[in-house]
């Protein structure tokens, strides 16, 4: 009799995690923006300030005067390279559970040169902890790969997702196509 108890608690346990390891995909899916190459960034040259709509892929624009990007100064376009504008670039905020995540790009020559990340995760210990890993590897990544179009970081989903999303649209801000 003990042992059928165990084993009917045993599979109700189990249910209860996959029915909660599908919420929490499901969560994750809905919170990321299906289409990266429509998601909005704020546009910044060195001859110039910021520019943007401020608004995300969903219409929505941030509340937080640090993050709103400045919608009266557009920017002059410097030095193109076979189409892609020369000059850095701020990716779209990306908001997770466990924080924004935000990079910035550096164009040059036509080539993506540097990746500097301006926002990460940082609800609590353990999202600084996954974050300050997986930045420098996605970095690393997305200069080899001249793109966004790189793998996760094992353990650091939230991380990679939104650190690719931001990336790219950095990249469509500058007319990036690696």
């Amino acid at each position: 009799m003990r042992a059928g108890t165990a084993f009917f608690a045993g599979l109700g346990s189990a249910a209860i995690i996959a029915v909660g390891w599908q919420a929490g995909v499901g969560t994750l899916v809905s919170s990321l923006p299906q289409s990266q190459a429509a998601a909005s960034g704020t546009t910044t040259t060195a001859a110039s300030g910021t520019a943007g709509t401020g608004a995300d892929e969903w219409g929505n624009v941030p509340t937080d005067p640090l993050t709103t990007p400045a919608a009266d100064a557009p920017a002059a376009p410097a030095a193109a390279t076979g189409g892609v504008t020369n000059g850095t670039f701020d990716g779209a905020v990306i908001n997770t559970r466990y924080g924004a995540q935000q990079v910035q790009v550096v164009v040059a020559g036509g080539k993506l040169t540097d990746v500097v990340v301006l926002q990460t995760q940082t609800a609590d210990r353990k999202s600084q902890q996954i974050s300050s890993r997986a930045n420098p590897i996605l970095r690393e990544e997305a200069l080899t790969a001249q793109s966004a179009k790189i793998a996760n970081v094992s353990g650091a989903t939230y991380t990679s997702q939104s650190y690719m999303q931001s990336l790219q649209s950095a990249l469509d801000a500058a007319g990036f196509t690696g």
